[in-house]
């Protein structure tokens, strides 16, 4: 079988038998947007390298958890990939907040992390974007920032593809408002 021609329900089959050909098609083509994920949580390359490695390890190990009775594969990867993010940001925060560290260490980070990348932060998109009224928070949330489909992003709040694009086309709307 061509790694390209998995359905998803022969891709699930393929992992729980532990298919090698299986894991590399399931890297390749989710990689990205996993990795896009964990970015939105963690702004370090390194530790996101790092947590992308250790989500695609805890999926090999526990593919005989996931129920396609309660959501799509890619569903499941999405919850477990953003959890492990957060866990990892709380582990280090702790870390972090545990140690007593001269103020030329975060001078130093500041310094570090506003030179490394230009972010959608600096010119306020994202602030305005949490301005918004939840619904059309959530939507251009997952959709700009998060790299969702529309009808990804339906199928995670559990509301109609239409419902989707209505509510993306009224909060780009109200943002031209705001930056006009």
């Amino acid at each position: 079988m061509q790694s390209s021609a998995y359905t998803e329900k022969e891709l699930v089959n393929a992992l729980k038998q532990h298919r090698n050909e299986a894991y590399r098609h399931l890297y390749m083509q989710y990689r990205g947007a996993l990795y896009n994920i964990i970015l939105q949580v963690i702004a370090d390359t390194e530790t996101a390298n790092d947590v992308l490695q250790e989500v695609f390890v805890t999926i090999w190990k526990n593919i005989d958890k996931y129920d396609e009775s309660k959501g799509r594969l890619f569903t499941w990867m999405l919850k477990l990939t953003r959890n492990m993010a957060i866990n990892q940001t709380r582990v280090k925060n702790f870390k972090v907040h545990s140690k007593n560290e001269d103020i030329n260490n975060y001078v130093s980070i500041i310094e570090q992390k506003n030179s490394d990348q230009t972010h959608v932060n600096h010119i306020g998109l994202r602030q305005q974007v949490h301005k918004l009224r939840p619904e059309y928070k959530d939507v251009l949330e997952l959709s700009y920032f998060q790299g969702f489909k529309q009808e990804e992003i339906a199928e995670v709040l559990k509301i109609p593809l239409g419902t989707v694009k209505t509510r993306l086309r009224n909060a780009i709307v109200e943002l031209r408002r705001e930056f006009v």
